[in-house]
């Protein structure tokens, strides 16, 4: 029995969201999911979606690729880096870390900063230096 299926066609448990404006999937999976007002995005990696290449050799630039990423699939609910609540961010090497706290630091400017868990990892699609993933939550309005 496929556990996937929607309750009904008119009221879908989630919605996929897709944009040109970062790059596409390289696997089965999808750029992000909105569900039950949060919004999940998968990995970002520091690909140029323009090129569909990782362009920067080294993890500050990455990070900022990724980052850009994020905020586009936010922008397609929406959404702005204000509304996101976590980050988990995986690093091929933790002697980055600065690096990273660097591009946040610049990247969130006068926001208040996210949840975030940094790990270390033995590798990375595409050869990466660091993946990013994302949990933004809707504004309640009125």
């Amino acid at each position: 029995m496929n556990n996937n299926k929607k309750k009904n066609n008119n009221n879908p448990l989630r919605e996929l969201i897709q944009t040109k404006n970062a790059p596409s999937a390289v696997g089965t999976y999808n750029q992000a999911v909105f569900a039950g007002g949060l919004l999940f995005t998968s990995g970002q990696i520091g690909i140029n979606p323009a090129s569909g290449k990782i362009e920067a050799s080294d993890t500050k630039g990455q990070s900022i690729q990724a980052l850009k990423n994020i905020e586009e699939i936010l922008k397609a609910k929406q959404m702005s880096l204000i509304n996101i609540i976590k980050l988990t961010v995986y690093l091929k090497d933790l002697n980055d870390f600065s690096d990273l706290n660097d591009v946040f630091k610049d990247f969130f400017q006068n926001i208040n900063y996210p949840a975030r868990s940094t790990v270390e990892v033995a590798g990375l699609p595409l050869g990466a230096r660091v993946e990013i993933d994302c949990i933004a939550i809707e504004e309640k309005s009125g």
